[in-house]
């Protein structure tokens, strides 16, 4: 490629000048106005300085038509790099030029316009401008092989800031996996913990658990297979739920307070107890009723207290408590029903702490069903607990298939378990709750 340089004072002189000298191929690769003359950089005239080159192989093949002949003050340039030189003749003219120059064509991939590379001296120039003329010519692809060869080698900086980024983007994307997702454990736990999780178990809690049961697996260097797994989960619930102390009411227990929500089966539930007492351990049994508030709520223990042939006592304050004290004074147990209200309200809770002041050995049952969702259980069990709870009793648990209620309840507020309802048969559909049956149907796999 050659490429002059050109000061003129408009356009279309360049224009023709370029024409003339380098043909109808050339192309301009930057203008800007410059000044010319003048007094120490004042005073000087405007002009123009266009930059024009055309391709090598078509000033070789059309110089010879489009350009007159060749002048004696022909200027020549050093050569790059060694390659098959060849004549060219450029026409001497008024205007100011620089040496033709090759500039390889793989060069110009930046965006600002290439620069005209020169080498040697002003006054080198000035010595070869007598000289004959050698310019050289090169090919395309010899140019650009040329340019490779001669450039020096580009240092590995970039390349090893390149691998350090990327070291660092592959380590962040590591953290940001460890956060988005907590550690997974090992399959067989991993199995388990979502079989509980799916019973509403506090998933804390099964949390918890699991790394026990992983820590206990590798400290006694026991593979953790689906089976060992499961007997040390099993274990280890039991050891939430079991206790020692009795699930039935004891022989000792002169009164027995039923409290829970409305519509959870407390009335049933008594008759049911009560008539285990009479029939099993042929205790004489006695009913206080202060659900004064339902509807047909004293009809129904009093069909129950006939059957049994139970005395039955009503009370609608806590002042009527003493005289129904006195007239069951030789009952064995006395179960006081209470009335199920909304248990945020706050002088319903008043009212029945006042109604659960006895004298004697007593004991109050909390009672839940298990079609109540945990997070309203919670609630009820957290408000009734401001009363001495000691136990607590499920009911429903034939119309659900999750009971990890059971669970949550003695975990959290650490209450002594007692029976279990499956029906509305009165008096067979209750039974002492058996924390290993318990267990078994919170590890049971789903039947799809």
């Amino acid at each position: 490629m050659r490429v002059k340089r050109y000061v003129v004072d408009s356009m279309p002189d360049a224009l023709q000048k370029i024409r003339t000298d380098l043909g109808k191929d050339a192309v301009i690769l930057n203008t800007k106005e410059i000044r010319t003359g003048g007094f120490l950089g004042m005073f000087g005239k405007k002009k123009i300085e266009v930059i024009a080159a055309i391709d090598g192989a078509a000033a070789a093949s059309g110089g010879a038509s489009s350009r007159p002949a060749p002048s004696f003050a022909q200027q020549a340039q050093k050569p790059i790099m060694p390659n098959v030189q060849a004549p060219a003749r450029a026409q001497q003219s008024d205007f100011p030029e620089v040496p033709d120059v090759l500039v390889p064509s793989a060069l110009k991939q930046e965006a600002a316009p290439p620069q005209p590379i020169v080498e040697g001296s002003l006054r080198q120039r000035q010595q070869q401008a007598y000289a004959p003329a050698a310019v050289q010519v090169q090919a395309p692809a010899a140019a650009m092989a040329a340019a490779t060869a001669a450039a020096p080698a580009q240092p590995l900086l970039n390349e090893n800031q390149l691998m350090d980024e990327l070291k660092q983007m592959k380590e962040m994307m590591k953290r940001l996996t460890a956060t988005a997702e907590p550690d997974r454990m090992p399959e067989p736990l991993e199995k388990l913990e979502q079989l509980l999780c799916a019973q509403e178990v506090d998933p804390a809690f099964v949390r918890r658990m699991m790394e026990e049961v992983l820590s206990d697996l590798e400290a006694a260097g026991e593979p953790i297979t689906e089976e060992n797994a499961r007997q040390l989960v099993r274990s280890k619930l039991g050891q939430t739920l079991h206790s020692e102390q009795s699930k039935h009411i004891s022989d000792q227990t002169r009164v027995v307070h039923f409290v829970g929500p409305t519509g959870v089966g407390k009335t049933t539930t008594i008759a049911k107890l009560a008539a285990d007492q009479v029939l099993k351990y042929h205790r004489k049994v006695g009913f206080i009723t202060s659900d004064t508030y339902r509807i047909a709520a004293i009809e129904q223990l009093k069909t129950y207290a006939t059957i049994l042939n139970v005395p039955l006592e009503v009370v609608f304050s806590p002042q009527d408590l003493a005289k129904a004290f006195t007239n069951l004074a030789d009952c064995d147990v006395i179960f006081m029903d209470t009335a199920g209200r909304n248990f945020r309200n706050e002088m319903y809770v008043s009212e029945l702490n006042s109604l659960l002041k006895t004298q004697g050995k007593s004991e109050t049952i909390l009672v839940l069903s298990l079609t109540t969702k945990y997070r309203d259980i919670q609630a009820i069990t957290n408000n009734f607990s401001k009363f001495k709870l000691d136990k607590v009793l499920f009911t429903k648990m034939d119309e659900t298939d999750s009971y990890g209620a059971i669970v949550n309840v003695v975990n959290e507020f650490s209450l002594q378990l007692s029976y279990v309802t499956t029906g509305q048969n009165v008096p067979d559909d209750i039974v002492e709750l058996n924390e290993w049956q318990v267990i078994d149907l919170l590890l049971e796999e789903p039947q799809t």
